[in-house]
């Protein structure tokens, strides 16, 4: 896989390493707020093993990678996306609350682009945010993904069924 690269940030492939910080993630309820209630260790471990096989363009699996401070060398967060078709793919990232606001979000989400429509060989990216999320849809709309609707009720999450809100960008759109 080309190396991802962006000016604060480093991009590494999940390793067997990356357990705790992975796991400090999912369980924080601030970064989980959007994303799920709180899950059972098994559930949570099963979800990073999933994502730690070697990764190629096409995979079935997520790409996941470990985003790092480049001044610091502290873990930031996790980025990545999902093929759903060869040339089609979804992205996701989570950021620890600590990095959160300084852009960060946004640099590694266009690093993931550039990555995506180049080497990565995707015409569409999508996204699915539930909708609420404002940080999240700021994130998308500044890197040109555009909201392509809004699937009510799809989510259940902290106790009631949320609507999900849909982004989608196409390669020859990204600037």
């Amino acid at each position: 896989m080309q190396p991802i690269d962006s000016r604060r940030l480093t991009y590494q492939p999940l390793t067997p390493d990356d357990w705790p910080f992975f796991l400090q993630l999912y369980q924080d309820r601030q970064v989980m707020a959007f994303v799920a209630d709180p899950r059972p260790l098994d559930t949570i471990r099963a979800a990073f093993d999933a994502r730690l096989p070697t990764w190629q363009p096409g995979a079935s699996h997520w790409l996941c990678l470990l985003m790092r401070d480049k001044e610091s060398g502290s873990p930031v967060g996790l980025t990545g996306y999902l093929h759903h078709e060869p040339d089609l793919a979804e992205v996701g990232f989570l950021l620890d609350p600590a990095w959160q606001g300084i852009g960060y979000a946004h640099e590694s989400l266009r690093a993931l682009c550039e990555f995506a429509f180049g080497s990565g060989g995707v015409r569409k990216l999508t996204a699915t945010v539930t909708a609420g999320n404002l940080a999240s849809r700021k994130v998308l709309e500044k890197c040109g993904f555009q909201l392509e609707g809004t699937l009510r009720e799809s989510w259940f999450l902290d106790g009631r069924w949320q609507d999900d809100w849909l982004f989608g960008l196409l390669k020859h759109e990204y600037r």
